[in-house]
């Protein structure tokens, strides 16, 4: 008995249109519920990403004010009662030196110790006023740390070799702050000296060098301070080398060499 089409029967064309349609729908729908969740997980990323800074800023500010606190209580007390040590021991000299008398040498050491202490906590109360951050920590200041350390008595000399140019901002605030505690290493102990800065711009490091002429010699090395052991830590994150130690003709010498191609 021949079949009879009866139009409730599908035809292999509308089968096709179904599953073409099908097809159609699904791929939309996928990639519709794919943009939706790369959509999604961009706003959790940036979300966690504005948390972070939230959080970063606000231990920077708490870290600011501490150190602000710290430096109010240094300069009510300490500075205050050791100021007033140098005045008194200063006034004792002059009248036994007027007298005709021997001034006692325990006398003059107290005069000395006092006024070098003084000078170690303004230095210490510089550094905690001070408002540095990685954004101004830069060697486009460079002329102002050297500056500063004039101020503070070291002679300062900077020679800059090599194409001058912009580095990558891990390395320019590893070799600020490793000049910035070179400086303050020789204004702290080495002694009357001058120190030189040398950097150089080569093709693939950055070579940074602080010479100083002080009273370091071979046979008695400085015991490494936590100074020293942070500029180790900031070169050896940036795959670099550090070397730090007395040098043969008196003084001491820091060189660091940083490499720019880990740090791009």
């Amino acid at each position: 008995m021949p079949h009879v089409y009866d139009g409730r029967m599908p035809t292999k064309r509308a089968v096709s249109s179904l599953l073409v349609t099908g097809w159609v729908v699904s791929a939309v729908g996928m990639t519709v519920a794919y943009l939706q969740w790369r959509a999604y997980v961009r706003e959790v990323e940036e979300r966690a990403a504005e948390a972070e800074r939230t959080r970063e800023e606000a231990a920077l500010r708490r870290a600011g004010e501490e150190r602000l606190r710290i430096a109010r209580e240094l300069h009510d007390s300490l500075t205050h009662n050791i100021s007033i040590i140098k005045v008194q021991a200063g006034v004792a000299v002059h009248l036994a030196r007027k007298n005709g008398a021997e001034v006692p040498e325990a006398l003059l050491a107290i005069q000395d110790a006092s006024g070098e202490a003084v000078r170690e906590l303004r230095s210490t109360l510089d550094v905690l006023r001070s408002d540095d951050d990685p954004a101004t920590s830069t060697l486009e200041r460079l002329d102002e740390l050297a500056e500063r350390a004039r101020t503070a008595g070291v002679p300062v000399t900077v020679d800059v070799k090599g194409g001058k140019r912009s580095l990558p901002a891990d390395v320019d605030l590893a070799a600020y702050r490793i000049i910035q505690e070179a400086l303050t290493n020789v204004a702290r102990h080495a002694g009357p000296s001058s120190a030189s800065v040398q950097l150089e711009y080569a093709a693939e490091r950055l070579v940074v060098q602080i010479d100083d002429d002080g009273t370091a010699a071979p046979e008695h090395p400085p015991e490494p301070g936590v100074g020293l052991t942070g500029m180790r830590e900031r070169v050896n994150a940036l795959g670099g080398w550090l070397r730090t130690g007395p040098r043969d003709g008196g003084g001491f010498v820091v060189r660091a060499e940083l490499p720019l191609d880990l740090a791009l």
